[in-house]
This record gives structure tokens, sequence and C-alpha cells, in this order.
């Protein structure tokens, strides 16, 4: 019963993103730059429909996504979520009135294929427990370090190298918000509004609202082939390993271990196909709404 909520509502979250992440790319590129890492960049965005409404898709996602981690692992919904550019592709061809390419439908299936050979010999992690502080603090370091290290850098850089920087601190912080989401769902489904009194949905709120800053801001200096990829590796493999560190959740062993390996590897290379899309560039053009 709990897979057969888990993987539909990992899917659905991901259809839901991608088209939320594309009108969230088409209003971010066009604020000028000056506004990256900035307030001011999302009060500028609250301004545009287009966004507005990528931002309500976005909500949307993430309680489907939250549904789906409190009846599955995270090694198990983060892989599925992490198609959406899958979703995308499509979405973004239809609106540029392109067709997909040999290379687009290839990239599709390594990446499709990639992740059914991650979870096809994957071993059904049961409810590890909720994670204690000490075993929370260390990932909170990690990750904090990581991005403090990413965002001057990004602020050095220009163009595409500031959206990729933005984007793998962005995908970061979607990874830790990743496990904190199935905490806290995991906390609403057996605490109800109980769940309040602990100190997990309110650090949904301030790694979101900084996750939420850098994707936006990675979006506003580059294209999707930039931005998304690079969000859509680093946060699936970031939460899959915050499951098996924190929530100890299995990974495949042995002989099963190297097809878990090779499945990353394939989707991971699906994925850079996809970046060099001529169709995925050409939806980071500017607009003017």
């Amino acid at each position: 019963m709990a897979l057969a909520v888990a993987v539909p509502a990992a899917l659905l979250a991901a259809c839901l993103f991608a088209v939320a992440a594309v009108l969230q790319q088409e209003a971010a590129a066009a604020v000028p730059g000056e506004e990256s890492l900035r307030p001011g960049l999302i009060w500028a965005l609250a301004h545009r429909r287009l966004w507005l409404a990528g931002i309500a898709l976005s909500a949307v996602s993430f309680v489907v996504q939250g549904a789906a981690l409190a009846f599955g692992p995270l090694v198990l919904v983060l892989p599925l979520a992490s198609t959406d550019l899958l979703f995308a592709l499509p979405l973004v061809a239809r609106r540029r009135r392109r067709h997909l390419t040999r290379r687009d439908v290839t990239g599709a299936l390594c990446t499709a294929g990639g992740v059914a050979a991650f979870l096809a010999v994957l071993p059904y992690s049961g409810d590890g427990g909720r994670p204690g502080v000490r075993e929370w603090l260390p990932l909170l370091a990690v990750v904090a370090a990581l991005v403090t290290v990413l965002v001057p850098a990004g602020l050095r850089a220009s163009g595409r190298v500031r959206a990729g920087v933005y984007a793998a601190a962005a995908g970061l912080l979607f990874a830790l918000l990743d496990a904190l989401t199935k905490s806290a769902s995991g906390l609403f489904r057996d605490q109800g509004l109980g769940a309040l009194g602990h100190w997990e949905p309110y650090a949904l709120l301030l790694v979101g609202g900084a996750g939420l800053l850098l994707a936006q801001s990675s979006f506003q200096a580059g294209s999707l082939a930039v931005g998304l990829p690079l969000i859509d590796t680093v946060e699936p493999i970031g939460a899959v390993l915050i499951g098996a560190a924190v929530f100890h959740e299995r990974l495949a062993t042995a002989g099963h271990l190297a097809v878990q390996i090779l499945g990353a590897a394939l989707a991971v290379t699906g994925i850079v196909v996809l970046d060099r899309s001529p169709l995925v560039r050409a939806g980071g053009a500017r607009t003017s709404g």
C-alpha cells in the first residue's frame, strides 16, 4: 500500500514541478541581472502572473512530494521526482513550437532507463524512525558550509557559470529540504498539529526560502539548460545519500550496487545530453512578460 501511494505521487510531483520550472524560468529571465540573490528579485517576480502560476504549481508539487515521502523512502521517491526534466522537455517544445530531436529522445531514454535500473534493484526500506538532533547536526553543518562556499563563488562569476553555481547550491538545499520534508510529513502523519511542537516544520520554511531564492537566481542568470539539469542531478544524489546516512535507508549491496551506480551514471549522462539540446537552451531566451 505504501509504495502504491509513494510511486505515483513522486511521478506526479515531478510533472508538476516541470511545468512550474518552465513558467518560473520564463518569468525570471526577464528580470534585470542586478537583482540576482536580492530579496528584490522575489518582489519583482511576485508582480508577474506567469511566475505566480509557477510558484503555485511548485507549492502543489511540494505537497504531493511530501505525501510520497510520508509513505516511501528518500532513496525511492527522489530518483522518481528528479525525472521532471523529462516532463519539461515536451512542454518547452510545445511552447517554442519545435520538435523533439533524436538527441532529445536519446537523452530522455537514458535518464528514464538509468532511474529504472537504479530502482529495479533497490531493496525496500521500511520506516527507520525519526532521526535525532545528533544525526541532523553533521548534515546541517556540511550543507551550510558548501552553500557558504558556492554563493560567493556565484557572485564573482557571471552568465552560465553563475547560473550553474547557484543551481548547485539550490540542489543541495533542496536535498536537505527533501529530508526535512520526510521527517516533518511523518510527524504530521503521526501527531497531526502536534508536529508544530518540533523544529523540522520551521526549518522547512528557512531552507525552502533560501533554496527558492537560489533557484530563481539561477533561472534569472541563465537558461533551464544550465539550472534545471544541475538541480536534477545534485538534489536526488544528495537526498539518496542523506536517506542512507541519516534515515538509515538501505541501498543495494554487492553486484546490485554496481547496477545502481551504472544506472545513476546513465541517468546523469541523459541529463547532460538533454542539457546540450538546442531545444532546452532555447528555453532560456529572454521574454518580455
